[in-house]
Parts: C-alpha cells; sequence; structure tokens
C-alpha cells in the first residue's frame, strides 16, 4: 500500500462520503465540522471559500478546491453574506443561532440546500477522520487549495453528477471510489505543480533508484528488509542507495520503514480490535513487545493507551 492508498483506506472505514449542494444567491454556509480533508467541486456557477484565516478563493463552474482541516471556513456566493447554516462534527446542521435545522435542507438523496434548481450547484466529498498514514501526505498541503478549470479538467465530473444522487444497491462503494480516484487525481496534479511542496517521499518516488525501495517498503513493511536486500533490489551497492535515498527522503532507509511501519501500526490500533500482536506482525514487528518499544518511543505513549484515546 503505497501513501495515496494509504491516505484513502482509514478515511474510507471512518464514513467519507459526498454530497450535492444546490442553492441560489444569497448563500453561505459556515464549515466548522473540523474535517482533516474536504474537496469541493463547483458544477454550475460560483462560489467563494472564506477561510478565517489566510487568502480567500473564488470558484467558477469547473474550478475545485480542498480545504484541510481541522480550521473552520464560510462557503458563500460573495464576500460578506451571512451564514445561514452552520455544519458542526457528525454533520449535524443548525442555524447560525443554534437552533436545529431538522432536515429544511434537505433536498433529496445526498442533496442539501435551498433549492434543486439553484444557480450555484457544487459536489462536496468530506474525509472525516485522519489517520498517522494519511497524514505523513495530509500534513504537506497548504490550508486551502485550488485548481482551476483551464489547468485541470476533471472527466468525472458528469458521472459523479449523475451518481450521487441515485439511490440503489452498492451506491455507497461506487461514491466511495469515485471520490478516491477524484481525490488522488487533484492531489498529483496539485503535487505537479511548482508552487506546491511535495514531500520529499513522494518527490523520491519520481528517481528509478529510490522510487522502486520506496514502494517495496511501502507495499510490504512485515518483510525483514536490510539495506543490503533493498539494494540488491534496486541492482546499487548498499552504499549507493543509502546515500541516495538519504539525499532525497532526508532520512535513511530503515529510519523511513520505522516510521512507515509506526505509522500503519497507529491506523490498526485505532480502526480494528486486532491484537497487539497480530498489529505487530502486520506491520513488521517480531513481539508486541518489540512494537511497544518502538512505538512508545516515537509516540511517546503505549500502543494501549494511543488506541484508548482514538477510541
Amino acid at each position: 500500500m503505497d501513501a495515496l492508498a494509504g491516505l484513502l483506506e482509514g478515511p474510507r472505514a471512518r464514513g467519507a462520503f459526498m454530497i450535492r449542494a444546490c442553492f441560489n444567491p444569497p448563500w453561505a454556509v459556515r464549515v466548522e465540522d473540523r474535517a482533516p480533508l474536504t474537496v469541493m467541486l463547483v458544477v454550475r456557477g460560483e462560489a467563494w471559500i472564506l477561510p478565517d484565516r489566510g487568502e480567500r478563493t473564488r470558484l467558477k463552474a469547473g474550478d475545485l478546491a480542498i480545504a484541510r482541516g481541522p480550521d473552520p471556513y464560510t462557503c458563500a456566493d460573495a464576500p460578506g453574506t451571512a451564514p445561514q447554516a452552520v455544519i458542526l462534527p457528525h454533520q449535524e446542521c443548525r442555524y447560525p443561532d443554534g437552533r436545529t435545522l431538522n432536515g429544511s435542507m434537505d433536498l433529496g438523496v445526498r442533496t442539501w440546500g435551498d433549492r434543486l434548481d439553484g444557480d450555484t450547484v457544487m459536489l462536496i466529498g468530506t474525509y472525516p477522520t485522519q489517520g498517522e498514514v494519511s497524514g505523513r501526505l495530509l500534513n504537506a498541503l497548504p490550508p486551502l487549495l485550488s485548481l482551476t478549470s483551464d489547468v485541470w479538467a476533471c472527466p468525472l465530473t458528469p458521472y459523479i453528477t449523475e451518481e450521487i444522487v441515485r439511490d440503489e444497491p452498492g451506491q455507497e462503494v461506487v461514491l466511495d471510489r469515485l471520490l478516491d480516484l477524484l481525490l488522488i487525481g487533484v492531489l498529483r496534479a496539485w503535487f505537479a505543480r511548482p508552487e506546491a511542496e511535495a514531500p520529499a517521499w513522494y518527490r523520491a518516488l519520481a528517481d528509478p533508484v529510490v522510487g522502486g525501495v520506496l514502494r517495496l517498503l511501502q507495499d510490504d513493511p512485515a518483510h525483514p528488509w536490510t539495506v543490503a536486500a533493498l539494494a540488491a533490489k534496486a541492482g546499487v551497492s548498499r552504499a549507493a542507495l543509502a546515500r541516495r535515498f538519504t539525499g532525497l527522503v532526508g532520512e535513511p532507509p530503515m529510519t523511513y520503514l520505522t516510521g512507515w511501519r509506526l505509522a500503519l501500526a497507529a491506523d490498526r490500533l485505532r480502526d480494528s480490535a486486532d491484537t497487539l500482536d497480530a498489529v505487530a506482525r502486520r506491520v513488521g514487528y517480531g513481539s508486541a513487545f518489540a512494537l511497544s518499544t518502538a512505538f512508545k518511543r516515537v509516540y511517546g505513549m503505549s500502543p494501549a493507551e494511543y488506541r484508548g484515546r482514538a477510541a
């Protein structure tokens, strides 16, 4: 599992979802759900994304933005429009004065807003929980990023627009995969831009030697890797691999592997009821004791304490 796949696995299991939002001006929605990642794609009309801190962004039809939480922001037809609704954690919706909306803005299957034929239509996908693996990628994103339709076209838009309002067996699985594809496409396009600050390991994936080694470590972390074994796979000497890997990734291969194993273990502790022994074997540690020792050294708490806090 590489880091882009890891970004999606945990959040999908913890309730990622998509809705269609339809509004007529004036409209504004205050978002305080603390979600670590929200994707907003304008299908029709335009919208402003107004963070409490940082630059505001105007989106036109075909444009897309990603908001990286937990900081709040406002979506509106124009700066200055007063919010008519507030989105809180667990998708609780209230009026700005605190009264519950009681479904008054529900417009049908996965559709929300003030009118179906509104001038503005947006597709909004939210990943409500961040894991340790996904954090290795999300932490490299700005609080708010946007891609305009002239630099990135989304071939999925018509299909998502059609599928999001269907209420058929297996529909949630279809939408999960479409949201995943949309997000991966956006992240690839974003990190390819010169202003993006992609993580060193992400840039290193393009290297003919280090990229292959990274994929080996990410795809099979439980294997008893050594620098010698990795160098043999890459067709270079141990010294050459260690030097090249450290130069591109910023840390030696075994240090990277330790961080990757512990991130996987942390997410497994959060998302499953596996025993500590089972988690240890899954990520490449010989015993629960060995995993606990390494985990506490990096995270400052035992795996049991981490699991308890996550719960």
